[in-house]
């Protein structure tokens, strides 16, 4: 399994999910990338990483990522977001990780919670099972 991952952060995070891709890069160069616009662009520069890139938040990137999630298109959310600042796009925010959890895709928010997802046995060998809010797996779908 190749997981399908999307790269998101707040402004006041980009230098540190560019810092934690930067650190895994390893591992994310056998994974699917997408990201939302600046971010994709700053963690491209620093990495080299092949990388899908998506509208910016605020333009609509938050809203692919949510159809991506709902379309059963991604495996992982890496999400720095920030809780501090109020954003303009902050419905989208709320869409997408809502829709995150109720697709059970596995969702970091933070660095913390991004290394134990990208080190878990389970990010390569082991497919998630992903529930349809209505009950059938996503994954018998595709």
């Amino acid at each position: 399994m190749t997981p399908r991952v999307v790269l998101i952060a707040h402004d006041t995070c980009k230098f540190d999910l560019t810092a934690w891709a930067t650190y895994n890069r390893g591992t994310l160069s056998r994974c699917q990338l997408f990201a939302t616009g600046t971010t994709g662009q700053r963690v491209f520069e620093a990495t080299d990483l092949g990388i899908e890139r998506l509208l910016s938040g605020p333009a609509g990137g938050d809203a692919q990522v949510g159809a991506m999630l709902a379309e059963g298109r991604l495996d992982y959310v890496i999400f720095f977001w920030d809780p501090l600042t109020t954003q303009p796009h902050d419905v989208d925010v709320k869409a997408l990780l809502r829709l995150a959890v109720l697709y059970n895709v596995p969702t970091a928010c933070n660095r913390a919670t991004a290394d134990y997802l990208i080190s878990s046995p389970l990010f390569f060998h082991a497919e998630t099972r992903r529930r349809h809010p209505s009950g059938p797996d996503l994954a018998s779908a595709s």
